[in-house]
């Protein structure tokens, strides 16, 4: 598999809402740090997740993290 796409070299600190969320694994979309179908035709798929209470969340940025879908450091590495 191709390495994704560096959206940014750093995370998407979002204060989020409950709610289920679609994240960007490919890099290509638009509406970072959540999927807007940018993938189509590769071999990413988005990563859903769950959340159950409202949270400041740190959603990697770099599409590199090995705890997806949130920022581990691994950034800092590119």
């Amino acid at each position: 598999m191709a390495d994704p796409q560096i959206a940014q070299k750093s995370p998407f600190v979002e204060e989020t809402e409950p709610g289920t969320y679609w994240w960007c694994a490919c890099g290509k979309s638009g509406d970072q740090p959540f999927c807007d179908g940018a993938h189509k035709g590769t071999a990413f798929v988005p990563l859903e997740h769950a959340v159950t209470e409202k949270a400041t969340l740190a959603w990697c940025g770099c599409k590199h993290t090995k705890t997806p879908p949130f920022c581990d450091g691994s950034h800092r590495a590119l």
